[in-house]
């Protein structure tokens, strides 16, 4: 099973806020305190956007344009896809090979990152964070994708590019 921010898919929000915000500085405060990771994770775990820039806005209305440019051109986050991820992929499944996404995903972004790369959709399945209300790295959301898709966890793989995530798989059994 695979992630898909980071592993699958080019994503950093540098990507839409080196066109937006010019000085390094703002820029990196921006998305350390405003529309920091701990505020993009809430998403992941089932959060909407709505609630979440409303939230933003009332913490930081000076930054309102910017935070709102988060959702509505959220798209512009990610860079592409990682070709030799999917070369990857693409020859498992050719081998007959089951392959998974786990992902902490907003509910309400994932149908447009699958719009926009239909390469999402060719998964035997997904477990995304956003849509079970539980993200990664808590154990819960590794047991769901194995009960849902009755996978053996000793014959199971997981590739992610943060060390906690791979922690919580190992530590539910899942080889990462």
């Amino acid at each position: 099973m695979f992630d898909i921010g980071g592993v699958l898919l080019d994503w950093d929000p540098r990507y839409l806020f080196d066109q937006l915000i010019a000085d390094n500085a703002e820029r990196e405060w921006f998305l350390t305190e405003v529309c920091s990771p701990e505020w993009n994770h809430r998403q992941d775990e089932g959060r909407g956007w709505d609630e979440a820039v409303a939230e933003a806005i009332a913490r930081h209305p000076g930054y309102a344009a910017w935070i709102r440019a988060y959702d509505e051109r959220w798209i512009e986050t990610i860079a592409g896809l990682y070709e030799d991820t999917m070369a990857v992929i693409d020859e498992l499944q050719s081998s007959s090979v089951g392959v998974y996404a786990l992902t902490n995903f907003s509910a309400q972004k994932w149908p447009v990152a699958c719009r926009n790369y239909p390469q999402l959709q060719a998964f035997d399945g997904a477990v995304v964070s956003g849509a079970e209300g539980v993200a990664k790295p808590n154990p819960k959301i590794y047991r769901l994708l194995l009960d849902r898709f009755d996978l053996d966890p000793g014959r199971t793989y997981f590739v992610d590019d943060r060390y906690e995530n791979v922690a919580a798989a190992r530590a539910v059994g899942i080889d990462s």
